[in-house]
């Protein structure tokens, strides 16, 4: 515990002038080099992830997010189960970084962040003081402005080298070509001379990129930067989430920084807000089998049942906890994964659906009548489910050959205001749907340090009964629409 305690002031050292006078067991540091891309991608999260947390956003998030009408009626109306979520997702994001970062730290030559790993688990278990980790201190904005720094550095390294690998191919193929035709034509010379003057300004701007940014980098330092804003961001989810969550530890009154508004009312949950939301804009019965989120005295998420808040620095830090290899834990999205069958997430239907939503709002919002192959492209992506209640509600329906003639304008007008209504609320959770699934490919992951969409504003964690009529209502709102402004018959 000792130990730990001296780690912060011995990091704080790394990270600034103190790294040139700290004795290193090597003689010569080693330095990112190809890695440097690896850790751009993991600093970029990292201080999304702590941008996250600002005051603004947190305001944003219980003002706005919980209280949408989206979320409210799809997901939960109970705000102590939406935060829960929100802290338990932030919590696994912050895992998943300090995955990365002990990787890296095995190639440390300070021991404080060659074993990244123990130290980590040693704050999850209480053994640092949370009060030393400012949020927005001078120091720690002073870090983070480096690291976004580093990050763009990368960020335009790697796309200069992305450049500069289809000009050297271009290179060999002129190569290849000037010997099969004994050299260059007069005429192409002055081409050829533009040419190599380019690829030769290319890895000019290359080397230069290289020294600029984390390709130049020591691994200590790196880990260094990274490692204390892991510390002052887990601080701060304490600070924010602390005073509702109280098997989170505590941070001392005078490390509460919230100029904006008062912390026990940001945090604050309405106890008139029960368990399932009964209310929306599509009004539907309570059947039996129904999601029924816990109360504000449950802590879904850090129960033992879902594996949170046990094991090496994963989730809170009880006493209960015991260490075992923090390299095992952040793989398993154990937020993603705890939603019911009875949701659209837990039915592996939350990305099909959200697409099915953006190509209906896309329709809805078309200049021209939609085509044949555009209609039968929409009806294949619908499940059986879905299929079964659009027709039956169109059967239901009596159309008449007089209403088309008589009053279609004001039919298509009418169901063109109630679809965008329902839209004005559906279509953004099924954008950041689509969002959230793209921001955590790691394939299509960018340097991009703005904080990421909540897995509580998506179609995860939301009634698939509720979402199933929607899209249904959507649908069949637009068969009417089509057949009401004579486009063309629009059948489902």
């Amino acid at each position: 515990m000792v130990a730990t305690m001296t780690w912060l002031s011995e990091m704080s050292n790394l990270v600034g002038d103190g790294l040139k006078r700290h004795g290193f067991r090597q003689e010569k540091p080693i330095t990112l080099g190809i890695l440097s891309f690896e850790t751009a991608k993991t600093m970029s999260r990292l201080v999304s992830l702590y941008k996250s947390l600002s005051d603004e956003e947190i305001l944003k998030l219980k003002n706005e997010v919980v209280r949408s009408q989206g979320v409210s009626y799809l997901n939960s109306k109970d705000e102590g189960f939406l935060l829960n979520l929100a802290c338990a997702e932030r919590l696994e994001d912050l895992d998943r970084s300090a995955t990365a970062i002990a990787r890296l730290g095995q190639k440390c030559s300070e021991f404080c962040l060659n074993r990244f790993d123990q130290v980590y688990t040693d704050l999850k278990l209480g053994f640092v003081d949370l009060a030393k980790l400012d949020y927005s201190s001078k120091g720690t904005e002073k870090i983070v402005a480096k690291m976004e720094r580093l990050v763009s550095a990368t960020s335009g390294l790697y796309s200069a080298l992305e450049g500069l690998t289809e000009m050297e191919i271009s290179e060999r193929k002129l190569i290849q070509w000037k010997r099969n035709s004994g050299g260059p034509i007069q005429s192409q010379k002055a081409n050829c001379d533009l040419f190599d003057q380019k690829i030769a300004w290319q890895r000019k701007m290359v080397k230069h990129l290289r020294q600029l940014s984390l390709w130049s980098q020591t691994f200590d330092r790196s880990v260094a930067y990274m490692a204390r804003i892991v510390f002052v961001v887990y601080a701060r989810i304490c600070v924010v989430f602390g005073p509702y969550f109280s098997v989170l530890p505590r941070v001392p009154a005078r490390n509460l920084r919230f100029p904006l508004v008062n912390q026990k009312q940001m945090m604050r949950v309405h106890p008139e807000d029960q368990h399932t939301s009964k209310s929306g804009p599509i009004i539907k019965t309570t059947k039996p089998g129904l999601v029924r989120f816990l109360s504000r005295e449950s802590n879904v998420f850090f129960s033992d049942d879902l594996g949170f808040g046990f094991g090496a620095g994963f989730g809170i830090g009880l006493d209960e906890i015991k260490r075992f290899d923090l390299l095992h834990i952040g793989k398993n999205n154990k937020v993603l994964q705890s939603a019911p069958l009875s949701t659209v997430g837990g039915s592996g239907l939350a990305l099909r659906y959200a697409n099915i939503i953006i190509l209906a709002e896309r329709y809805l919002h078309a200049p021209t009548g939609v085509c044949d192959l555009a209609r039968q492209e929409l009806y294949h992506m619908l499940p059986s489910s879905v299929r079964v209640s659009v027709g039956a509600k169109l059967r239901k329906r009596r159309w008449r050959k007089e209403d088309w003639v008589e009053n279609g304008d004001e039919l298509a007008e009418g169901w063109r205001e109630a679809l965008e209504e329902i839209m004005g609320w559906l279509a953004p959770m099924a954008q950041d749907t689509v969002k959230w699934y793209t921001e955590r490919n790691f394939e299509k992951q960018k340097f991009d340090a703005k904080p990421t969409v909540l897995l509580m504003h998506t179609l995860h964690f939301s009634d698939k009964e509720k979402t199933e009529a929607a899209i249904a209502e959507v649908l069949v709102g637009l068969s009417c629409i089509y057949r009401y402004e004579n486009r063309r018959s629009f059948y489902w």
